[in-house]
């Protein structure tokens, strides 16, 4: 199967895809695309992606969008290493987790929201951090308790899955933004065994090729 990624190198919905590509071991051709600069606006892009987001998934002349729904596709069509438990109580506390992420924390914090709260509302820097934090920190007091409940290692026992694909993206957009973590000390050990493990270190937004330079 030919796949091709595209997305951005800090696009934490895509950061979720790569993690999962990587999991499970399949290779795919990057495209990046600079969201800062509009290239999600082009015509081409558009053409595969409505929406204008990142990421697209083209999989052998079919195109995916949206992060879940690739997450779920790439669990269906290539189920080991399984990212979902076996059972299907597991599962919907394994999908709660990960929504919590993808559909009340990350839509809050991404860079057309923030482009908005800046050119449209005229919030300032200091003001754009609190918007921010705020809702990170609601959504991330809230994952704290679930992972306490059925967490181990990683979010939902001891192997990475789903929940974990996004969680991590999600800190790492936090430590961006200043976010304090101290409150989350059991996502913030999920995160750390996270980012040991050789799949998300390949993953990470420091480490794809359209990342600018040390010195950019």
């Amino acid at each position: 199967m030919s796949l091709v990624l595209h997305g951005y190198w800090r696009s934490s919905a895509a950061y979720r895809v790569r993690i999962a590509l990587a999991l499970k071991g399949l290779d795919y051709q990057p495209v990046g695309h600079d969201l800062r600069g509009g290239a999600q606006h082009a015509p081409a892009y558009r053409a595969l992606a409505p929406q204008a987001l990142v990421p697209a998934l083209e999989a052998d002349g079919q195109v995916l969008t949206q992060s879940l729904a690739i997450l779920e596709w790439l669990e269906e069509t290539h189920p080991a290493p399984a990212l979902l438990p076996a059972g299907a109580e597991e599962r919907a506390i394994v999908r709660a987790m990960a929504l919590c992420v993808a559909c009340d924390i990350h839509p809050l914090n991404n860079l057309r929201v923030l482009q908005v709260l800046k050119h449209d509302l005229g919030l300032d820097e200091a003001a754009r951090d609190r918007w921010v934090a705020r809702w990170i920190g609601e959504g991330f007091a809230a994952l704290e308790t679930m992972v306490a409940r059925h967490g181990g290692q990683f979010c939902f026992g001891d192997q990475p899955g789903l929940a974990d694909c996004c969680l991590v993206p999600q800190v790492y957009n936090a430590r961006r933004f200043g976010v304090d973590l101290d409150p989350y000390p059991r996502l913030v050990a999920i995160d750390s065994a996270c980012r040991a493990l050789a799949a998300f270190a390949a993953a990470a937004p420091e480490n794809q090729p359209d990342a600018p330079g040390p010195d950019a």
